[in-house]
């Protein structure tokens, strides 16, 4: 196997990986949404999901760098979830 077949091996390895944490992570702040919200927590929600956005939109650009389009796409559909989260939350 070439080094160029390994590194594309470990980009996709890697992005693999921050994708499901990335996608854990969205569920996780969706399912707790509500409760923050009830308890006054709008401001820890916006910045849950706004450190979420930073994140996502980080690794999406190391994907295009790395000529990944379904990642690319992946962590878009992601993005646009957080948000469109984002976008519900009420200011306070």
């Amino acid at each position: 196997m070439s080094d160029q077949s390994g590194d594309a091996h470990q980009t996709f390895q890697f992005l693999s990986n921050e994708y499901a944490q990335a996608l854990q992570a969205l569920q996780s702040i969706e399912n707790q949404a509500s409760t923050l919200l009830l308890l006054g927590g709008s401001d820890d929600l916006r910045t849950f999901v706004d450190q979420f956005i930073e994140m996502a939109t980080r690794t999406r650009a190391l994907a295009e760098d790395a000529g990944e389009p379904h990642f690319v796409e992946w962590f878009g559909e992601l993005i646009e979830r957080a948000e469109a989260l984002r976008g519900e939350i009420v200011k306070k």
